[in-house]
Protein backbone atom coordinates (compact mmCIF):
# COMPACT_ATOMS: atom_id res chain seq x y z
CA UNK A 1 0.00 0.00 0.00
CA UNK A 2 1.49 3.33 -1.06
CA UNK A 3 2.13 5.79 1.74
CA UNK A 4 0.32 9.10 1.32
CA UNK A 5 2.42 12.25 1.61
CA UNK A 6 1.57 15.29 3.72
CA UNK A 7 0.74 18.35 1.63
CA UNK A 8 2.87 21.13 3.10
CA UNK A 9 1.58 22.34 6.45
CA UNK A 10 -2.04 21.36 5.69
CA UNK A 11 -3.84 18.35 7.11
CA UNK A 12 -4.26 16.94 3.58
CA UNK A 13 -2.46 13.71 2.68
CA UNK A 14 -2.00 12.84 -0.97
CA UNK A 15 -0.93 10.02 -3.25
CA UNK A 16 2.53 10.70 -4.77
CA UNK A 17 1.01 11.28 -8.22
CA UNK A 18 -1.65 13.94 -8.78
CA UNK A 19 -4.03 13.05 -11.62
CA UNK A 20 -4.56 15.94 -14.02
CA UNK A 21 -8.16 16.62 -14.99
CA UNK A 22 -7.43 18.95 -17.91
CA UNK A 23 -8.33 16.17 -20.37
CA UNK A 24 -11.78 15.42 -18.88
CA UNK A 25 -14.44 16.69 -21.28
CA UNK A 26 -11.74 17.59 -23.81
CA UNK A 27 -9.58 14.78 -25.25
CA UNK A 28 -11.24 12.24 -22.93
CA UNK A 29 -15.03 12.00 -23.08
CA UNK A 30 -17.10 11.25 -19.98
CA UNK A 31 -16.87 7.45 -20.36
CA UNK A 32 -13.08 7.55 -20.81
CA UNK A 33 -12.71 10.03 -17.95
CA UNK A 34 -14.72 7.82 -15.58
CA UNK A 35 -12.60 4.81 -16.56
CA UNK A 36 -9.35 6.72 -15.87
CA UNK A 37 -10.65 8.01 -12.52
CA UNK A 38 -11.81 4.51 -11.52
CA UNK A 39 -8.44 2.98 -12.40
CA UNK A 40 -6.50 5.74 -10.63
CA UNK A 41 -8.48 5.41 -7.38
CA UNK A 42 -8.45 1.59 -7.57
CA UNK A 43 -4.63 1.83 -7.55
CA UNK A 44 -4.73 3.92 -4.34
CA UNK A 45 -4.74 7.36 -5.98
CA UNK A 46 -6.65 10.09 -4.14
CA UNK A 47 -5.48 13.45 -5.58
CA UNK A 48 -7.32 14.88 -8.60
CA UNK A 49 -6.47 18.28 -10.09
CA UNK A 50 -8.90 20.39 -12.12
CA UNK A 51 -9.68 24.08 -12.78
CA UNK A 52 -12.71 26.17 -13.62
CA UNK A 53 -11.20 27.07 -17.02
CA UNK A 54 -10.70 23.46 -18.21
CA UNK A 55 -11.32 23.24 -21.16
CA UNK A 56 -12.48 26.64 -22.44
CA UNK A 57 -9.83 26.51 -25.20
CA UNK A 58 -11.51 23.59 -26.98
CA UNK A 59 -14.01 24.42 -29.75
CA UNK A 60 -17.55 24.33 -28.39
CA UNK A 61 -16.46 24.37 -24.73
CA UNK A 62 -17.06 27.27 -22.31
CA UNK A 63 -14.90 26.22 -19.37
CA UNK A 64 -16.08 24.09 -16.45
CA UNK A 65 -16.33 20.87 -18.50
CA UNK A 66 -13.66 19.10 -16.44
CA UNK A 67 -15.26 20.02 -13.10
CA UNK A 68 -18.66 18.89 -14.42
CA UNK A 69 -17.33 15.47 -15.48
CA UNK A 70 -15.49 15.08 -12.18
CA UNK A 71 -18.62 16.09 -10.24
CA UNK A 72 -20.71 13.49 -12.05
CA UNK A 73 -18.12 10.83 -11.30
CA UNK A 74 -18.02 11.75 -7.60
CA UNK A 75 -21.83 11.58 -7.46
CA UNK A 76 -21.92 8.23 -9.29
CA UNK A 77 -19.26 6.68 -7.05
CA UNK A 78 -20.33 8.28 -3.75
CA UNK A 79 -16.69 8.69 -2.75
CA UNK A 80 -16.31 12.44 -2.19
CA UNK A 81 -14.64 12.09 1.21
CA UNK A 82 -12.00 9.69 -0.18
CA UNK A 83 -10.71 12.07 -2.85
CA UNK A 84 -8.63 15.23 -2.44
CA UNK A 85 -10.02 17.61 -5.08
CA UNK A 86 -7.89 20.55 -6.21
CA UNK A 87 -9.40 23.27 -8.38
CA UNK A 88 -8.39 26.78 -9.46
CA UNK A 89 -9.81 30.26 -9.95
CA UNK A 90 -8.77 33.22 -12.07
CA UNK A 91 -8.59 32.00 -15.67
CA UNK A 92 -12.22 31.16 -16.57
CA UNK A 93 -13.49 33.50 -19.35
CA UNK A 94 -16.31 34.72 -17.05
CA UNK A 95 -14.21 34.82 -13.86
CA UNK A 96 -10.87 36.28 -14.87
CA UNK A 97 -8.39 37.66 -12.35
CA UNK A 98 -8.25 37.63 -8.58
CA UNK A 99 -10.54 40.46 -7.46
CA UNK A 100 -12.32 39.41 -4.25
CA UNK A 101 -15.74 39.20 -5.94
CA UNK A 102 -14.30 37.10 -8.77
CA UNK A 103 -12.75 34.63 -6.32
CA UNK A 104 -15.96 34.38 -4.27
CA UNK A 105 -18.30 33.94 -7.23
CA UNK A 106 -15.83 31.64 -9.01
CA UNK A 107 -15.77 29.20 -6.09
CA UNK A 108 -19.58 29.01 -6.02
CA UNK A 109 -19.62 27.98 -9.69
CA UNK A 110 -16.89 25.38 -9.10
CA UNK A 111 -18.74 23.93 -6.11
CA UNK A 112 -21.94 23.71 -8.17
CA UNK A 113 -20.23 21.90 -11.06
CA UNK A 114 -18.34 19.56 -8.71
CA UNK A 115 -21.56 18.82 -6.80
CA UNK A 116 -19.83 19.31 -3.46
CA UNK A 117 -19.90 21.83 -0.63
CA UNK A 118 -16.11 22.06 -0.24
CA UNK A 119 -12.93 22.02 -2.31
CA UNK A 120 -9.88 20.49 -0.62
CA UNK A 121 -7.18 22.59 -2.29
CA UNK A 122 -8.03 25.86 -4.06
CA UNK A 123 -5.44 27.54 -6.27
CA UNK A 124 -5.10 31.05 -7.57
CA UNK A 125 -4.49 29.89 -11.17
CA UNK A 126 -2.44 32.88 -12.38
CA UNK A 127 -1.22 35.85 -10.42
CA UNK A 128 -3.18 39.05 -11.10
CA UNK A 129 -0.76 41.96 -10.57
CA UNK A 130 -3.67 44.42 -10.74
CA UNK A 131 -5.01 43.07 -7.43
CA UNK A 132 -3.10 43.63 -4.16
CA UNK A 133 -2.25 40.41 -2.32
CA UNK A 134 -4.22 41.78 0.65
CA UNK A 135 -7.43 41.58 -1.37
CA UNK A 136 -7.22 38.03 -2.69
CA UNK A 137 -5.62 36.52 0.42
CA UNK A 138 -8.43 38.01 2.53
CA UNK A 139 -11.03 36.59 0.12
CA UNK A 140 -9.38 33.15 0.26
CA UNK A 141 -9.24 33.36 4.05
CA UNK A 142 -13.02 33.92 4.12
CA UNK A 143 -13.55 30.84 1.93
CA UNK A 144 -11.53 28.69 4.33
CA UNK A 145 -13.28 30.09 7.41
CA UNK A 146 -16.68 29.43 5.82
CA UNK A 147 -15.72 25.80 5.13
CA UNK A 148 -15.97 26.09 1.35
CA UNK A 149 -12.22 25.48 0.95
CA UNK A 150 -9.89 23.41 3.15
CA UNK A 151 -6.50 24.77 2.05
CA UNK A 152 -5.14 27.26 -0.49
CA UNK A 153 -2.35 27.13 -3.05
CA UNK A 154 -0.80 29.19 -5.84
CA UNK A 155 0.10 28.47 -9.44
CA UNK A 156 1.99 30.64 -11.93
CA UNK A 157 3.23 33.22 -9.44
CA UNK A 158 6.57 34.97 -8.99
CA UNK A 159 8.79 34.42 -5.97
CA UNK A 160 8.24 38.07 -4.96
CA UNK A 161 4.43 37.92 -5.03
CA UNK A 162 4.41 34.53 -3.31
CA UNK A 163 6.59 35.89 -0.50
CA UNK A 164 4.42 39.00 -0.25
CA UNK A 165 1.28 36.84 0.06
CA UNK A 166 2.85 34.66 2.77
CA UNK A 167 4.10 37.68 4.69
CA UNK A 168 0.64 39.28 4.64
CA UNK A 169 -0.99 36.02 5.85
CA UNK A 170 1.52 35.73 8.69
CA UNK A 171 1.23 39.39 9.69
CA UNK A 172 -2.57 39.36 9.77
CA UNK A 173 -3.03 35.81 11.08
CA UNK A 174 -4.87 34.74 7.92
CA UNK A 175 -4.82 31.44 6.05
CA UNK A 176 -1.60 30.98 4.07
CA UNK A 177 -0.67 29.12 0.93
CA UNK A 178 0.37 25.51 1.64
CA UNK A 179 1.31 24.46 -1.88
CA UNK A 180 2.56 25.68 -5.21
CA UNK A 181 1.98 24.40 -8.74
CA UNK A 182 4.99 25.40 -10.86
CA UNK A 183 5.89 24.50 -14.45
CA UNK A 184 8.72 22.05 -13.77
CA UNK A 185 10.21 18.98 -15.44
CA UNK A 186 13.51 17.53 -16.66
CA UNK A 187 13.66 19.84 -19.70
CA UNK A 188 12.10 22.92 -18.04
CA UNK A 189 13.84 23.62 -14.76
CA UNK A 190 14.43 27.37 -14.90
CA UNK A 191 10.92 28.54 -13.95
CA UNK A 192 11.00 26.79 -10.58
CA UNK A 193 14.59 26.20 -9.52
CA UNK A 194 16.02 29.31 -7.89
CA UNK A 195 14.04 32.01 -6.05
CA UNK A 196 10.61 30.31 -6.30
CA UNK A 197 11.89 26.99 -4.98
CA UNK A 198 13.73 28.85 -2.21
CA UNK A 199 10.54 30.58 -1.04
CA UNK A 200 8.68 27.24 -1.11
CA UNK A 201 11.42 25.48 0.82
CA UNK A 202 11.80 28.24 3.42
CA UNK A 203 8.04 28.49 3.94
CA UNK A 204 7.25 24.76 4.04
CA UNK A 205 5.20 24.75 0.83
CA UNK A 206 4.66 21.54 -1.13
CA UNK A 207 5.25 21.67 -4.89
CA UNK A 208 2.90 19.90 -7.33
CA UNK A 209 4.69 20.41 -10.67
CA UNK A 210 2.62 20.64 -13.85
CA UNK A 211 3.80 19.69 -17.36
CA UNK A 212 5.72 17.00 -15.45
CA UNK A 213 6.24 15.05 -18.67
CA UNK A 214 6.84 18.12 -20.91
CA UNK A 215 3.59 17.62 -22.84
CA UNK A 216 4.52 13.95 -23.37
CA UNK A 217 8.13 14.40 -24.51
CA UNK A 218 9.45 12.62 -21.41
CA UNK A 219 7.42 9.49 -22.13
CA UNK A 220 10.10 8.64 -24.70
CA UNK A 221 7.61 8.16 -27.54
CA UNK A 222 8.85 11.24 -29.44
CA UNK A 223 11.78 10.28 -31.66
CA UNK A 224 13.14 11.70 -34.91
CA UNK A 225 10.70 10.72 -37.65
CA UNK A 226 8.06 9.27 -35.28
CA UNK A 227 4.43 10.34 -35.73
CA UNK A 228 2.57 10.75 -32.42
CA UNK A 229 -1.21 11.15 -32.25
CA UNK A 230 -1.64 13.76 -29.53
CA UNK A 231 -3.20 17.21 -29.19
CA UNK A 232 0.14 18.31 -27.70
CA UNK A 233 2.54 16.69 -30.19
CA UNK A 234 3.88 20.02 -31.47
CA UNK A 235 4.99 21.24 -28.05
CA UNK A 236 6.54 17.92 -27.10
CA UNK A 237 8.33 17.42 -30.41
CA UNK A 238 10.12 20.77 -30.10
CA UNK A 239 12.33 19.31 -27.33
CA UNK A 240 13.80 16.86 -29.86
CA UNK A 241 15.46 19.81 -31.59
CA UNK A 242 17.47 20.80 -28.52
CA UNK A 243 20.72 19.40 -27.22
CA UNK A 244 19.25 19.31 -23.71
CA UNK A 245 16.27 17.30 -24.93
CA UNK A 246 18.52 14.75 -26.60
CA UNK A 247 20.77 14.42 -23.52
CA UNK A 248 17.74 13.90 -21.26
CA UNK A 249 16.28 11.29 -23.62
CA UNK A 250 19.59 9.38 -23.65
CA UNK A 251 19.75 9.40 -19.83
CA UNK A 252 16.12 8.28 -19.59
CA UNK A 253 16.78 5.50 -22.11
CA UNK A 254 19.68 4.19 -20.01
CA UNK A 255 18.00 4.36 -16.58
CA UNK A 256 14.66 3.02 -17.85
CA UNK A 257 16.47 0.01 -19.27
CA UNK A 258 18.58 -0.56 -16.14
CA UNK A 259 15.54 -0.37 -13.85
CA UNK A 260 13.08 -2.14 -16.14
CA UNK A 261 10.88 0.94 -15.84
CA UNK A 262 9.11 3.17 -18.33
CA UNK A 263 10.51 6.53 -19.38
CA UNK A 264 7.55 8.43 -17.94
CA UNK A 265 7.95 6.69 -14.58
CA UNK A 266 11.65 7.58 -14.40
CA UNK A 267 11.00 11.21 -15.35
CA UNK A 268 8.30 11.51 -12.68
CA UNK A 269 10.54 9.79 -10.12
CA UNK A 270 13.24 12.41 -10.77
CA UNK A 271 10.69 15.13 -9.98
CA UNK A 272 9.44 13.27 -6.90
CA UNK A 273 13.04 13.18 -5.61
CA UNK A 274 13.45 16.97 -5.82
CA UNK A 275 13.30 19.11 -2.67
CA UNK A 276 9.77 20.42 -1.87
CA UNK A 277 8.00 18.18 -4.43
CA UNK A 278 5.08 16.29 -2.86
CA UNK A 279 3.50 14.88 -6.01
CA UNK A 280 4.13 15.46 -9.70
CA UNK A 281 1.00 16.13 -11.75
CA UNK A 282 0.22 14.18 -14.93
CA UNK A 283 -2.89 13.42 -16.92
CA UNK A 284 -4.04 10.32 -18.80
CA UNK A 285 -6.56 10.25 -21.64
CA UNK A 286 -6.89 6.48 -21.46
CA UNK A 287 -6.57 3.75 -18.85
CA UNK A 288 -3.61 2.35 -20.85
CA UNK A 289 -1.59 5.52 -20.14
CA UNK A 290 -2.05 5.24 -16.36
CA UNK A 291 0.35 2.48 -15.22
CA UNK A 292 3.46 4.42 -16.29
CA UNK A 293 2.26 7.33 -14.14
CA UNK A 294 1.13 5.31 -11.13
CA UNK A 295 4.40 3.36 -10.95
CA UNK A 296 6.17 6.51 -9.69
CA UNK A 297 4.75 5.57 -6.28
CA UNK A 298 7.01 2.49 -6.23
CA UNK A 299 10.14 3.74 -8.00
CA UNK A 300 12.78 5.33 -5.78
CA UNK A 301 15.75 6.45 -7.83
CA UNK A 302 19.22 6.13 -6.29
CA UNK A 303 21.25 9.28 -5.61
CA UNK A 304 23.42 8.35 -8.59
CA UNK A 305 20.43 8.02 -10.93
CA UNK A 306 19.02 11.36 -9.80
CA UNK A 307 22.44 12.96 -10.32
CA UNK A 308 22.76 11.51 -13.84
CA UNK A 309 19.38 12.92 -14.86
CA UNK A 310 20.13 16.26 -13.22
CA UNK A 311 23.43 16.50 -15.10
CA UNK A 312 21.82 15.54 -18.43
CA UNK A 313 19.15 18.20 -17.99
CA UNK A 314 21.47 21.00 -16.90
Amino acid sequence: MTTLRPLGSSDLEVFPLALGGNVFGWTADETQSFAVLDAYTAAGGNFVDTADVYSAWAPGNKGGESETVLGRWLAARGNRSDVVIASKVGAHPDYKGLAANTVKSGVEESLRRLGTDYIDLYYTHYDDPSVPVEEFVTALDELVRSGKVRAIAASNISAERLQESLDFSDREGLVRYVALQPHYNLVSRDTYEGPLQEVASRSGLAAIPYYSLAAGFLTGKYRPGAEVDSARAGGAGAHLETERGQRVLAALDAIAEERGARHATVALAWLAAQPTVAAPLASARTVEQLPALLEVADLDLTEDEVARLTAASA
